[in-house]
């Protein structure tokens, strides 16, 4: 028999639907029953389920794993690659009405791996926003080799913004290896002091960080209702943990006495 758990004062923490402390996961391919397994144990804290890279496209389950996502009130999206090759094909219409026809309200409109200038993508986000969906634009590359000073960050997340963006997601890739991060994973501060100091809020921003460390440092760095992006399936629990102070990670954070 259970007994009443012992009292704890947690930091406050949005719930769903939520708008800030947003935590959205990256889907590599993991099985239904998997995925029913995890979002049976977690979902509560899981808002944007990411289909990576352009995988939607060949999925033979993706019916069935869009349909367990409304079950679990958790809001599908396919990854910005998907958006960046049928821009290529000139296909962003087509993609558009399939997106549609799936009931997928979320768009990731993003530029990182293919060359689409910024004042193109910035039609593409006014473009998907028109048609009534919920766009998360995305800034920065892919290629490691590829830097933007903190300024030019700052002037692209305004300018998505205004373009009608509803979050804009600063990159990290899913090994955080480039964008706001050098590639051995640190996270390029004077990028995002540059970003916040120029007058966006940072309930505007997801921040990739699918490693604990980073999780840890943007909890830290803005507090437990900082939305986080690229989250491994398997870190869901994890990352809720350190947002309330409930691992070593951040416990003097919320918990010091």
């Amino acid at each position: 028999m259970l007994t009443e758990r012992p009292g704890i004062s947690l930091p406050p923490r949005s719930t769903k639907p939520r708008k800030t402390g947003l935590t959205c996961v990256v889907d590599k391919g993991l099985g239904l029953t998997s995925a029913e397994d995890i979002l049976t144990a977690v979902h509560p804290y899981v808002d944007i389920w990411k289909i990576g890279w352009a995988g939607a496209y060949i999925m033979s389950d993706l019916g069935q794993r869009l349909a367990l996502l409304r079950r679990f009130d958790v809001r599908p999206c396919f990854g910005g690659m998907m958006f960046e090759i049928c821009y290529q094909y000139k296909q962003y219409s087509e993609y558009a009405d399939w997106l549609k026809a799936l009931g997928v309200e979320l768009v990731e409109v993003s530029n990182g791996s293919l060359h689409i200038p910024e004042p193109e993508k910035r039609q593409m986000i006014e473009y998907f926003a028109k048609r009534g969906f919920v766009v998360l634009s995305e800034v920065g590359s892919k290629d490691i080799t590829y830097t933007m000073a903190p300024d030019e960050w700052a002037a692209c997340v305004h300018a998505d913004k205004d373009a009608g963006a509803w979050k804009v997601i600063l990159e990290g890739r899913a090994d955080a290896s480039a964008g706001i991060y050098s590639p051995d994973g640190t996270l390029q501060e004077p990028i995002i002091e540059g970003v916040l100091n120029s007058g966006i809020s940072s309930d505007d921003l997801i921040f990739e960080g699918p490693h604990k460390r980073q999780m840890a440092k943007f909890v830290s760095m803005i507090g437990s209702n900082v939305s986080l992006g690229n989250i491994p399936l398997e870190e869901v629990l994890n990352l809720e943990c350190i947002r309330l102070g409930l691992r070593g990670d951040t416990v003097l954070q919320f918990h010091a006495g």
